[in-house]
């Protein structure tokens, strides 16, 4: 058995910038990591990890057909469990009426806009891969354009391989004592396009394809921000284009985000040439999470019967009208529930009120004037997902 490359390490000149502590100034010298080049490399697969890595395909492509006739609304709370989930892991999040009102484009927080950005980031790497066939880096920098243009730091790098050296733990004003310490920027492009080969292949399991191109991107570390949350969204976009899933996303880092550092332990093994144990980490996370997800398809399936019961609307009435429109868009202002009940904005008001007093839906403005509503429930299903994972245990060595 041939074993996966283990990066290759290089002594380089440090100096640092600005006015740094004592410590800082007089580091000297970083060893910077080499990642391999893997465009044509082949991964064998222990015993165990070849069928969890059946077991995971199945999963997800059961989960991806589950969703039936609610497509739309399902694939949409997926695409959110995944995008909340991957930025938790960034120590990125927000209340849920911040999140909501982010999701419609009102004021809310930078950490709430980011969770946002992050679900646009991911669908649009998902979706260019279905669409294509193929894993782009023109699609890549657009995802991270999206994630990254309004962040008030790192925003003139979106949408560009990073200019400098960065790294990952220890000090914020050197590679100190740092965890991993990425190649330097001007290796970064051509490590990239070796990575868009290897995604590109079609002769590897699928999920051990995604999930060494993860581990693989994470070390290469391109951008200055954002690569964990572009990071995972290439494991759905492999899925997407290796005709896994066709229309939702598997929303694994839920299950990471239940067991970091787990997950944190094997990316850094990775580097020493131990694949394996990732992959097996990661396939058994999705079959995991798309169990979770099942569970939460089934109670959001629920919820049109059990609003119907709390609100009696009268039969053809503006409340009858939005219920079931409530899964597909959680959370709305008064002009889109009054087109998806036909009626005038002036008048849907009060079929709002009565959802309310139902409690179907909440409140999630204060303002008069730019007022927004919220199936409260849909979006809550989010935490109870990533909540039944974390109850579980994601030890990887256990089935």
């Amino acid at each position: 058995m041939t074993a996966w490359p283990a990066h290759g390490s290089k002594t380089m000149p440090w100096k640092s910038s600005g006015r740094p502590p004592r410590e800082d100034r007089e580091f000297a010298e970083v060893v910077v990591s080499l990642p391999p080049m893997i465009a044509e490399r082949w991964f064998h697969p222990g015993r165990e990890t070849i069928v969890a890595l059946e077991e995971a395909a199945v999963a997800i492509a059961s989960l991806d057909v589950t969703a039936g006739t609610r497509m739309s609304a399902i694939s949409g709370f997926l695409l959110r469990s995944e995008a909340v989930s991957s930025s938790k892991i960034e120590h990125v999040d927000a209340n849920r009426d911040d999140y909501a009102r982010a999701m419609i484009g009102l004021k809310a927080s930078d950490d709430a806009r980011s969770m946002v950005a992050a679900a646009d980031a991911v669908q649009g790497m998902i979706d260019d891969a279905g669409r294509t066939g193929e894993i782009r880096l023109e699609a890549m920098l657009a995802a991270h354009r999206t994630l990254m243009k309004d962040d008030p730091m790192d925003g003139p790098h979106a949408g560009r391989f990073r200019d400098v050296q960065n790294w990952i733990g220890g000090s914020d004003h050197s590679p100190r004592a740092a965890i991993h310490v990425p190649p330097p920027p001007e290796l970064v492009p051509d490590l990239m396009e070796d990575l868009m080969v290897f995604c590109n292949r079609r002769d590897l399991p699928i999920m051990a394809q995604a999930a060494i191109a993860h581990a693989h991107f994470e070390s290469i570390h391109p951008f200055t921000d954002g690569n964990g949350r572009i990071g995972r969204a290439l494991i759905g976009a492999i899925s997407r284009r290796r005709g896994l899933t066709k229309n939702t996303v598997t929303p694994i880092a839920s299950a990471m985000v239940a067991d970091v550092g787990t997950y944190f332990s094997l990316l850094n093994n990775y580097r020493s040439g131990d694949a394996d144990p990732f992959v097996l980490y990661l396939a058994r996370s999705a079959v995991r999470a798309a169990d979770a997800a099942r569970e939460s398809v089934a109670a959001l399936d629920a919820l049109p019967a059990m609003w119907l019961e709390l609100a009696r609307p009268r039969k053809g009435s503006a409340d009858e009208k939005i219920i079931p429109w409530l899964l597909e868009r959680p959370v709305f202002e008064a002009h889109s529930a009054a087109h998806a009940a036909g009626v005038a904005e002036s008048s849907v008001y009060a079929a709002l009120e009565r959802l309310t007093n139902a409690g179907v839906i909440t409140p999630v403005t204060q303002s008069k004037r730019s007022r927004a509503w919220a199936a409260a429930e849909v979006l809550d299903e989010v935490d109870r997902l990533n909540n039944r994972l974390a109850a579980q245990g994601l030890d990887p060595h256990v089935a």
